[in-house]
This record gives C-alpha cells, sequence and structure tokens, in this order.
C-alpha cells in the first residue's frame, strides 16, 4: 500500500513510491489479458500480439505509445474491466533499418474488441506515419465491434477509415490477417494497400456464420466465408497467402523492402551481381511458332528480372493477368503481364480491376512500370458487356493515361484492339515501347478482320471458304507482324527476345530522372484527380 504524505499544499507520494506504481502498471499491461486465451493461443501454435511486434521489427526492439490508454465507458459493468492497453499495442521500429509503425491487436484483452480508445490508438499511429513519411503495418485479430460503448465505437471507426484514407498513397499500408477481422472493422485491411492473409487463423467478412445464417438463411463455415481461398482466389482482397503467423510477417518484411517509405521519395536500390546487360539465349527458343499456341509468361519474368526473383501480387486471382514487384540492376520495377496459360490472356473485368489498381499503387510510390504483351483483347459477349466490361476495362486506359513513373512495354506477341493500349501503348503514355520479332501488333485479329471487310466477297465466291483463307492469309501478311507499327513510329524498335532485359535496363537509366509536374502536364493544374470509373 503507498502512503499519501501530506503538505500545505495538498498530498503527495514518495518517489520509490511513484516508481513503483509505474513498474506495477507497466507489468500487468505487459501480462497482456486472459491468462487462459494466451495459454490456448499458444498451445495452438499463435504468437501473441508482443510477440508479433518483436518478430516484425528488427532486433525485436520497438518503442510503444499508449500503453496506459484507458476506455471511458461505465455501462454494462465495463467500469470494472480491465482491458490491458485497449486491446491494441501501437509501436514504432526498425524494419531493415527503416522506420515503420504498427499496431497489434491482442485478442487475449476482451477479444481485441475495438472500441473508442482501441479504435483511436490506430489512427493515431496511422496519423503520425502519415506525418513522418513511414510505412505502416496492421496486424489485424479481433473479435469485432465493443458494442458495450454504443456509439463511441461507431464513431472510432469513421476515424480510422477517414485516416487511413488520407495516408493513402502517400505512406504503404499494409494489413496482416492473423485473426478474426469481421464486419465494419474487415473495411480497414481492404483499404489499406496490401492485405497479407495467414492460412487457417486468419479471416475476414463483412459478417460471420452465424449473423449470416440469422439474416439471410445461408449456411456456411468460417472458413468457406472469410478464409483465405474466399479472398485470394474468389474475391482479390488478399494480395499475398501465408502459411501462418510468422510467414505472413516475414512476407510482410519482403514486401517492404520493394516500397519507399513515403510517396516522395524512391524505393531502396539494392546491391546486385546480376549484370544489366546480361544477354538471355533461352529466350529465343521459349515461343512456340504457332502465335496462339500458349506458353508461361511467368518464364519470361523471372529470365529477364534480377535474380530471377518475382514478388506476385494477387497471383492466385486474375491469373490471365500477372502483377507484382522485381527488381532490374537493382531497382524496383513493377511488372504486369499477360499470362497466355489462362483464358489466353485475354482482359476481363477482373484482370482489369487487378492491373489499374497495381498501376496507380506503383505510380503513387515512384515504383517504373513494365508490361510484357501476349493478349487477344479484352473480353467479348452478352455477359462481358452486361457486367460491365467497358466500365471496368476504362480502369486501365485511366491508370496507364494519368501515370507519370517510367513506362516501359515488351510487346512479346499478340497486342490486338483494345488491350493495344489496354497493356501500354505509345499513344497512352508508354516512354518506351519494344517489339519482339514475334509481336503481331494490329486492331484486330486477320481471321475477324477479313471477316469483315471481304464478307461480300467471301459470300459471293464459289469457294468461300478458299476465299476466307486468302484473304486471312493477305491481311495478317500485312499487318500481323512488328514492323508496319514500328515503320510508323508506333514502336521505338524491334528487339531480339535475348536482348530483353539489356533494353529495359538502358530504358531505365534514361528514364531515370524523369518527372512530371503540374507545369508539364497543363490539365493537371486546377483538377483534383481523374474521375476514374470505380
Amino acid at each position: 500500500m503507498t502512503d499519501w504524505l501530506e503538505y500545505p499544499g495538498g498530498v503527495y507520494k514518495k518517489k520509490e513510491d511513484l516508481y513503483r506504481e509505474l513498474k506495477e502498471r507497466r507489468d500487468r499491461i505487459l501480462q497482456m489479458g486472459d491468462p487462459q486465451v494466451l495459454e490456448r493461443r499458444r498451445k495452438a501454435g499463435q504468437l501473441n500480439a508482443r510477440e508479433r511486434l518483436e518478430l516484425l521489427f528488427d532486433n525485436g526492439e520497438y518503442l510503444e505509445i499508449g500503453m496506459h490508454v484507458k476506455h471511458r465507458t461505465t455501462h454494462f459493468s465495463m467500469d470494472k474491466a480491465q482491458i490491458p492497453a485497449e486491446g491494441v499495442i501501437t509501436a514504432f521500429g526498425k524494419v531493415n533499418g527503416r522506420w515503420v509503425a504498427a499496431f497489434s491487436e491482442d485478442f487475449s484483452a476482451m477479444a481485441g474488441t475495438f472500441g473508442e480508445y482501441h479504435g483511436k490508438k490506430e489512427a493515431y499511429a496511422i496519423q503520425f506515419a502519415m506525418e513522418k513519411g513511414i510505412p505502416f503495418i496492421g496486424m489485424n485479430d479481433s473479435g469485432g465491434a465493443r458494442l458495450q460503448e454504443g456509439m463511441d465505437t461507431l464513431e472510432a471507426y469513421g476515424w480510422l477509415f477517414r485516416t487511413q484514407t488520407q495516408a493513402s498513397g502517400v505512406i504503404p499500408q499494409i494489413a496482416l490477417l492473423l485473426g478474426p477481422c469481421l464486419g465494419g472493422q474487415a473495411y480497414h485491411p481492404v483499404m489499406q494497400d496490401f492485405v497479407i492473409q495467414a492460412k487457417n487463423v486468419g479471416f475476414m467478412g463483412i459478417a460471420g456464420p452465424a449473423f449470416v445464417k440469422t439474416q439471410i438463411g445461408e449456411e456456411i463455415t468460417l472458413e468457406e466465408l472469410s478464409g483465405w481461398r474466399a479472398h485470394a482466389v474468389k474475391s482479390g482482397q488478399t494480395h499475398v497467402v501465408a502459411e501462418d503467423e510468422k510467414d505472413a510477417i516475414a512476407k510482410a518484411k519482403e514486401l517492404l523492402s520493394f516500397l519507399p517509405s513515403n510517396n516522395r521519395e524512391r524505393p531502396p536500390r539494392l546491391k546486385t551481381e546480376d549484370p544489366p546487360d546480361r544477354i538471355i539465349p533461352e529466350l529465343d527458343d521459349l515461343l512456340p511458332d504457332e502465335p496462339f499456341k500458349p506458353f508461361d509468361m511467368r518464364k519470361v519474368i523471372t529470365a529477364i528480372v534480377d535474380d530471377g526473383y518475382f514478388f506476385e501480387i494477387l497471383g492466385l486471382y486474375a491469373k490471365n493477368l500477372i502483377t507484382g514487384f522485381a527488381r532490374f540492376n537493382g531497382r524496383t520495377v513493377g511488372i504486369v503481364a499477360n499470362q497466355p496459360m489462362e483464358a489466353a490472356g485475354v482482359l476481363d473485368i477482373n484482370a482489369a480491376d487487378k492491373g489499374a489498381r497495381f498501376i496507380r499503387f506503383c505510380d503513387l510510390f515512384n515504383i517504373p512500370l513494365v508490361t510484357l504483351v501476349d493478349c487477344p483483347g479484352y473480353i467479348i459477349g452478352s455477359r462481358a458487356d452486361w457486367a460491365g466490361i467497358l466500365r471496368h476495362g476504362a480502369k486501365l486506359l485511366y491508370a496507364w493515361s494519368d501515370a507519370t513513373v517510367p513506362l516501359i512495354s515488351i510487346i512479346v506477341r499478340k497486342s490486338y484492339a483494345g488491350a493495344h493500349y489496354g497493356m501500354l501503348d505509345k499513344s497512352i503514355g508508354a516512354d518506351f515501347v519494344f517489339a519482339w520479332p514475334t509481336a503481331r501488333i494490329t486492331i484486330v485479329g486477320a481471321d475477324t478482320a477479313a471477316s469483315v471487310i471481304f464478307a461480300r466477297e467471301i459470300r459471293e465466291s464459289p469457294n468461300p471458304e478458299e476465299a476466307r483463307r486468302k484473304r486471312i492469309r493477305e491481311y495478317s501478311e500485312t499487318y500481323e507482324n512488328p514492323y508496319v507499327a514500328a515503320e510508323r513510329g508506333y514502336t521505338d524498335d524491334v528487339i531480339m527476345p535475348r536482348d530483353t532485359r539489356k533494353y529495359i535496363n538502358r530504358a531505365l537509366d534514361l528514364l531515370e530522372n524523369k518527372f512530371v509536374t503540374p507545369g508539364t502536364c497543363p490539365w493537371k493544374v486546377w483538377r483534383k484527380y481523374s474521375n476514374i470509373n470505380l
């Protein structure tokens, strides 16, 4: 028991008593919440909230703020509730030598429920990170809204969403799903730049299975509704899947290594022993002779980037388009590539959404973009039209047209119709366009063109099929090649596949100081941003 001592102006405590009180308070908070919850999770192989932060930060060291924050609710026995650190630890530390802000929700403290000061702590961490120009990582593991706090909880959600929106495009934001994240709180991770979901323990959804059954009568398990397959494969809301919590944290650190700390900086440039002008003879033999026979575009990517390393984003979603980060001569570059192995590499609604958001992220954070093109066009048909392919497909056009970072396009094979500019060409903003000899650059394929241009001739011919084949061959020989575009200056050069890495690195060297200001882009002076078809 601490004794209060009197003096004429009031009472006071001895210093040793004050120091002991601080230690006791800190010790209680550092022990976290319910010991039974902590033990149950430990036996299940899960980390606690503080162990996650130790694993994230260099040497396990971090500066914690808001340790003593406490809710102010008295209703429903909340005046007796002890919730260490309000169920969320906000901290700052270094990741690979760079400062990063983070929060880690503590499920052992009243299930990590989101109340007024829980939310305000998270919002403050993001606000602080934005003002100081450092990335933010959120580790989500919460039982959802703290209903006992009523409207105060609802208001805190608004504070959090508004703060992270203001930080969007200023600092990179990464969400880790290491436990449940359901209800209104699930908007928080999807409003960040990247979501990394741990298998079997990370869940995200607008409502849990019980609520879904009560409201609409659908019976479904939590894993089916909100697990990694639901979002990495079906919804496209999980960008990276991790095997477990440790893997999720490792992947977050790896992803950060490709990114700048804020929108005023460039990504870190790493040393590499991979020669920038390395010749790749095997690329000359990679493509099949038949122009519509599929091949794996990932083999092109891993052949041309530094050390063959590619960090894929949304690799299980809209697999007809490949997006991710790699390096060229140590520089971070965003890759956008068609995948002929999936739906012939056609651009559909999901691929357009996936590509456009990735392009805009790279542009916001000064990351050059390289495209590898083999695309027959946008998907067609009534289902695509009625689902809004034009609206979604236009997102790519907006993204490329608005981009100000270095833009390089490599036309590997087909570049037809709307896909010609949907995958980046000169007219929509590319700085350099290089074509392989296998490139087929034209407004439509030869069979379509011949069927339209020579429809009457083919119909009236005594041998329509022979006439059709003749005209298809004529159109193909005339236009389905890389040289017509090169003759008109629509491409900069036709290059051998083996030289692709060398040309990309030379282009990046030349574009090193590319900088677009409102003065050089008059249309940007008086507008806030383009009204993209969301």
